[in-house]
């Protein structure tokens, strides 16, 4: 009799990851569903699909404020070997050029070098030494400018994101840029990406409808705080800032 034990195949990526998170990766993909109190949410993304194609750089603006407004609607998508995880962006800013608020204001530095690449690259800084902020280079090549992503409406991989959240709520799991990157796992490392190429990290078109856009002044600077360059969504509760900047 062959007593000899067969080793049991492990997934990719569920080597080094603790028990309990383990557990959360094993339900296959049409399993993860959000709590239940949130189901009519889950309901209607999959009624709708998520068949999310990757937009290419010729259809960017090339003008920052321009590339702002575009974004609202579009698709941010992180493939990682856990699963994908996208949301729907519903809130940006923009830092144009000559921008007293923006990174670029001084010229090209080798932390803010991505910001001078052609539109459609990942500018990835840390924030007061504790948050990851994702923005997309929004210019042509060698002028530095750039659009915040500053919320987004989870669509794929939510599970996935609550573990990188903490269990927060549906609606601010990426409320805020921190909680964005947070939530989509995304680190210093996608710095530079081209967000049009294929990779890890890719911008999507458009995931269902987009309601109105709203314009105000942008949120927690103290330079060039009074012009409108802060976009959102009106109406989403996914959008971050006071309630008065959301309506």
């Amino acid at each position: 009799m062959n007593l000899a034990i067969r080793p049991q195949a492990v997934p990719i990526g569920f080597e080094q990851r603790p028990a309990w998170q383990n557990r959360q990766y094993r339900r296959s993909r049409d399993s993860r569903r959000p709590l239940p109190h949130e189901a009519g949410a889950w309901n209607a993304q999959k009624k709708n699909g998520l068949h999310v194609r990757r937009i290419r750089r010729s259809s960017l603006p090339v003008d920052t404020i321009d590339l702002a407004k575009y974004l609202i609607g579009k698709t941010l998508v992180h493939d990682t070997r856990a699963g994908r995880m996208s949301g729907r962006i519903v809130e940006t800013e923009a830092y144009v050029l000559g921008d007293a608020a923006g990174h670029a204001y001084r010229g090209l530095t080798p932390r803010n070098k991505s910001l001078f690449l052609d539109r459609g690259h990942a500018y990835v800084y840390r924030a007061y030494g504790l948050h990851l902020l994702l923005n997309v280079s929004s210019e042509v090549r060698g002028v530095g400018a750039g659009v915040l992503l500053r919320a987004l409406e989870p669509l794929d991989g939510i599970p996935l994101m609550r573990l990188h959240r903490g269990q927060a709520p549906l609606n601010d799991l990426a409320r805020g840029p921190g909680r964005l990157s947070q939530a989509m796992g995304i680190g210093l490392q996608h710095d530079g990406l081209d967000l049009c190429a294929a990779g890890p990290l890719w911008l999507g078109d458009t995931a269902g409808p987009t309601r109105e856009i709203g314009r105000s002044v942008r949120i927690g600077i103290s330079r060039d705080t009074r012009r409108l360059l802060r976009f959102y969504e009106r109406g989403s509760p996914y959008v971050s800032g006071p309630k008065r900047s959301r309506v």
